[in-house]
C-alpha cells in the first residue's frame, strides 16, 4: 500500500537537534539490486572521506556466509538527500571483505583503476537508463488486468491519459536527481506502454557509474511511495514488445576534437573485435539476460553479430547522424542491458578502445 506522503511530510520536519542522517547505499551480491540502511551523524560531511567506513550483515546480501558475515562499506561518492532534505545525504559506497579484499559484486574498484590509467584520454559517458514501472500486483502500470494494451506506437515520448502511466514518478524522480547533484540530462517516455528512460550525464570516468547508480536508487526509493514497483529487466514482457536497455555514449578527446570521426571508426573497429568480451560484461548473467533483448528485431542487434552504423538504431553500435556530419562527437554502444553494471561497461569499453585490453 502506498504511503500517505502527506502525514509522512510532518515528521520530515521534526527537528533534528543538529544531527545529519547519512543514507548509506551499496550494491548487494546480485550486481544488479541496491540496499542501504541510515547513520546518524553530529556534524555535516562535505566529502565521503569524512564519513565513517561502516558494515553490514553480508550473509543476507549473498555477499558472505553466515561464519564470517561482516561486509566493510567504504564512503566513495556523497550526495544531498531530496527524501530527508536539509543537511542530510546520500552516500555511495564499495563494499570489501577483511584486508581491504573487494567483494565479487565490487565492480566499481577494478573501474576507478582502469580511469586512473586511462586518465590522460579523458573518458566521457553517458547512460540513457530504461526502465519499466509496475503496480503492487507486478503487473506493467497502465496495461489492462489479464490483457493487453494498444501494440507499440503511440507510447514514445508519448502525451496524454492512455498514452502514458506514472509521469509524477518520472518528474518526481528528475527533481530529486536534480537536487541531489546528479547530472540528469533529461526523460522521456519509451516505445512500450509504462516504460520510461532517464539519461545520466556527460560523467568521466568512474564518475558515471556513482551517478547511475544513485539515480538508480532515487527513481525505487520515489516509486516506493506511491506504492509502485520499478523493473530494470532488459525484456520485462516476452512477444512482440521492446525490451530494455541502458544504452552507452562514449567518447574521448581526440573523439570530441576536429577530425575525431577518425578515431571514432577506429574504436568501433577495436570493439568488433572484442565483441564477444563486452557481451559478458553487458549484463550481470554474462550475456543470458540480453539474450533475451539482443534478438535484431525491436531496434536491436542480434546478440550474435557486430554490426554499426550512422542513424541505425537496429546496430550494435549506433553513430549518431549529427556527430557524422560534423566529423566528431561520439558512439553509442547499444548492447548494454538495463540491468548492466555501469562501472562493468565503461571499464570493457575504455579497456578496449583506450587500453587495447582483452
Amino acid at each position: 500500500m502506498a504511503l500517505n506522503r502527506s502525514v509522512l511530510e510532518q515528521y520530515l520536519k521534526l527537528n533534528q537537534r543538529n544531527k545529519v542522517l547519512v543514507t548509506y547505499i551499496w550494491i548487494d551480491g546480485t550486481r544488479q539490486f541496491l540496499r542501504s540502511k541510515t547513520k546518524t551523524l553530529n556534524f555535516e560531511p562535505k566529502s565521503p572521506s569524512e564519513c565513517p567506513v561502516w558494515n553490514f550483515k553480508g550473509s543476507s546480501m549473498r555477499q558472505s556466509l553466515g561464519d564470517n558475515s561482516d561486509i566493510y562499506l567504504y564512503p566513495v561518492a556523497l550526495f544531498k538527500d531530496p527524501i530527508h532534505k536539509g543537511k542530510n545525504k546520500l552516500l555511495l559506497c564499495e563494499t570489501y571483505v577483511s584486508n581491504h579484499i573487494p567483494t565479487l559484486s565490487n565492480k566499481r574498484h577494478s573501474c576507478a583503476a582502469v580511469m586512473k590509467e586511462a586518465l590522460d584520454s579523458h573518458p566521457w559517458f553517458g547512460i540513457e537508463q530504461e526502465y519499466v514501472l509496475l503496480d503492487a500486483d507486478g503487473q506493467i502500470l497502465g496495461w489492462p488486468k489479464g490483457g493487453f494494451p494498444a501494440p507499440e506506437g503511440p507510447y514514445h515520448c508519448g502525451v496524454g491519459t492512455g498514452k502514458v502511466f506514472g509521469r509524477d514518478i518520472v518528474e518526481f524522480h528528475y527533481r530529486a536527481c536534480l537536487h541531489a547533484g546528479i547530472l540528469i540530462a533529461g526523460t522521456n517516455a519509451e516505445v512500450m506502454l509504462g516504460q520510461w528512460e532517464f539519461q545520466i550525464g556527460p560523467c568521466e570516468g568512474v564518475e558515471m557509474g556513482d551517478q547511475l547508480w544513485v539515480a538508480r536508487y532515487l527513481i525505487q526509493r520515489v516509486a516506493e511511495d506511491f506504492g509502485i514497483m520499478v523493473s530494470f529487466d532488459p525484456k520485462p514482457k516476452t512477444g512482440n514488445w521492446s525490451g530494455c536497455g541502458a544504452h552507452c555514449n562514449f567518447s574521448t578527446n581526440a573523439m570530441r576534437e576536429d577530425g575525431g570521426i577518425v578515431h571514432i571508426r577506429s574504436a568501433i573497429e577495436q570493439m568488433s573485435k572484442r565483441h564477444a568480451e563486452h557481451i559478458k560484461v553487458y549484463d550481470p548473467l554474462c550475456g543470458k539476460d540480453n539474450e533475451r533483448r539482443l534478438t535484431g528485431y525491436h531496434e536491436t542487434a542480434s546478440i550474435h553479430d557486430f554490426t554499426f552504423g550512422v542513424a541505425h538504431r537496429g546496430a550494435s553500435i549506433r553513430i549518431p547522424r549529427h556527430v557524422a556530419d560534423e566529423g566528431k562527437g561520439y558512439l553509442e554502444d547499444r548492447r548494454p542491458a538495463s540491468n548492466s553494471d555501469p562501472y562493468s561497461v565503461t571499464e570493457r569499453i575504455v579497456k578496449t578502445v583506450v587500453l587495447g585490453q582483452e
